[in-house]
């Protein structure tokens, strides 16, 4: 079941969970529907080690022949949290470049339609250079993976050296990838709001999105992380939090979800969880809320 990445998936948000590949790729699918996933986000390898993928070859094939039995999309493949596009340190510079274009290249293979990659670390480098330093990696890593596979650089929350906690960061990574045509945004709600953009109040997020809008244009803005944030507006901590449960709050969701400018997003949930419950609870609050 085939769904192209840039189609407009429906008139209210399509929303999904980080799926675990604990045990194999084959209990994505189910662990999804019994979410009540219409999208789905996963790793393809361990998220904290520098490991080759643990997904292959049979596996691939029938994770797919599931999916195509299911209506969820799109899919998305996070990358290992340890990858680093801004580094100046050259072996892991030069590493996070060939992990990313190797989950380009095992996206493809999945029928994932985008990556996710961290925005990155500057560590000692001016900003600026870290900036450029992302741009370049991005080109390697499409130059390596050569396919259709869209890479989504996700905002932070500006935490230490941190680089991405503002829109015009991406500008001028942006600016400097040769194939623009390959390269968006993914959004996380926490980030952003401990990052200091208001999603709170509806005139902070008409902010946010209008400059969104003008930097970048707001076709860039593929999907959204829906975290709820354990840290206080304007931090710069990441602590993701419970739908509804945090200082974004259920009247913060409630405007987000059900904006004009991004109710067709598909929206992945990355909160906190000890089992299923936790995901069901936090997708029937955020059920609740689409108008």
């Amino acid at each position: 079941m085939f769904k192209p990445p840039n189609e407009v998936y429906l008139n209210c948000m399509r929303l999904g969970f980080h799926i675990s590949i604990a045990g194999g790729l084959s209990r994505v699918v189910p662990r999804a529907i019994k979410l009540g996933c219409e999208t789905i986000q996963f790793f393809s390898r361990n998220p904290r080690a520098w490991r080759n993928s643990l997904v292959h070859g049979d596996e691939i094939e029938r994770f797919k022949e599931a999916l195509a039995q299911t209506d969820i999309f799109p899919v998305f493949l996070h990358t290992p949290y340890l990858l680093n596009l801004a580094s100046h340190e050259r072996y892991l510079y030069a590493r996070s470049i060939s992990y990313l274009g190797d989950e380009l290249e095992q996206a493809a293979r999945m029928g994932a339609s985008f990556v996710i990659v961290h925005s990155g670390n500057k560590l000692v480098s001016e900003e600026k250079k870290a900036l450029q330093r992302v741009a370049q990696a991005v080109n390697k890593a499409f130059v390596k993976a050569n396919n259709s596979v869209q890479l989504l650089l996700e905002n932070t929350a500006g935490q230490g050296n941190e680089i991405g906690y503002k829109i015009s960061h991406f500008q001028e990574i942006i600016a400097q990838v040769e194939d623009r045509n390959r390269i968006g945004i993914c959004l996380d709600t926490a980030h952003a709001f401990t990052a200091g953009y208001d999603l709170t109040d509806a005139q902070g997020l008409d902010r946010m999105i209008d400059e969104f809008d003008a930097l970048l244009g707001l076709p860039k803005l593929k999907a959204l992380h829906l975290n709820d944030s354990k840290a206080p507006f304007g931090s710069k901590k990441d602590r993701h939090w419970h739908i509804g449960k945090g200082d974004i709050g259920r009247s913060g969701f409630l405007k987000i979800i059900n904006h004009p400018k991004l109710a067709h997003l598909p929206g992945i949930m990355e909160t906190p969880r000890k089992t299923d419950a936790d995901d069901r609870r936090n997708m029937k609050v955020m059920r609740s809320l689409i108008k």
